[in-house]
């Protein structure tokens, strides 16, 4: 219930930006304005990342039995929830221009975001496989899939494509909200891949110095 509520919550939240409510908007500038592609692009995208969190967790992730404090949830959700409305506002807001370098910057941004949530969803497949195999002492290996080709570099890649993702979409729109947003998981993951990692060399060979937690020869 705690990932169901997180997640369903910024898929409504934007859509409802994107519909331009008059209680948000003027409407007035709302019916001269014709909207940019990108504004359709990126409502798009936005459904898709929270779409593939909600059928992953319903369908993918084990989850624990155990219960998540309610002021956890509370602080999740006012993120989730808050960062989604200050983020669908700018894009959708009638006044919204679009990115520097037009096209080019938005087509290259986007099939970088489909490359990364296509990442997310298969890392999360492969660490599903991986502790239902029983072996959790060791670095989950790569396979004959290409997008698990990462687990040779880093220890948390599932961090890195989500990323990845947000930095995409953060480029596609070219807009403050998203990047900021983008900034703070990029801290918060960074922090729970380094810990991930510590407890899997703890556990593995000393080869597996050799990998980095979150960004190839970085992090």
């Amino acid at each position: 219930m705690v990932f169901l509520t997180e997640y369903t919550s910024p898929l409504l939240i934007y859509l409802l930006f994107y519909l331009r409510l008059s209680s948000v908007y003027d409407a007035k500038e709302c019916t001269t304005r014709v909207r940019h592609p990108i504004v359709h692009l990126a409502c798009i995208c936005h459904c898709l990342h929270y779409l593939r969190h909600l059928l992953e967790t319903l369908f993918v992730h084990k989850i624990s039995e155990g219960q998540t404090p309610l002021k956890n949830l509370i602080k999740g959700c006012a993120f989730y929830w808050g960062f989604t409305s200050w983020i669908a506002y700018y894009i959708n807001h009638p006044q919204y221009t679009p990115p520097s370098f037009g096209n080019r910057q938005v087509t290259l941004a986007a099939f970088t975001f489909l490359i990364c949530e296509a990442g997310s969803h298969f890392i999360s497949v492969a660490l599903v496989h991986q502790n239902q195999s029983g072996n959790k002492s060791s670095f989950p290996s790569p396979s004959i899939n290409p997008f698990t080709w990462l687990f040779a570099l880093v220890s948390c890649p599932n961090y890195t494509y989500e990323i990845g993702s947000w930095i995409s979409f953060t480029l596609m729109t070219q807009t403050l909200p998203v990047g900021v947003f983008a900034l703070l998981i990029a801290i918060q993951m960074a922090l729970w891949a380094r810990k991930k990692h510590q407890l899997y060399l703890k556990k593995g060979t000393s080869s597996q110095w050799r990998k980095a937690a979150m960004i190839p020869f970085v992090l």
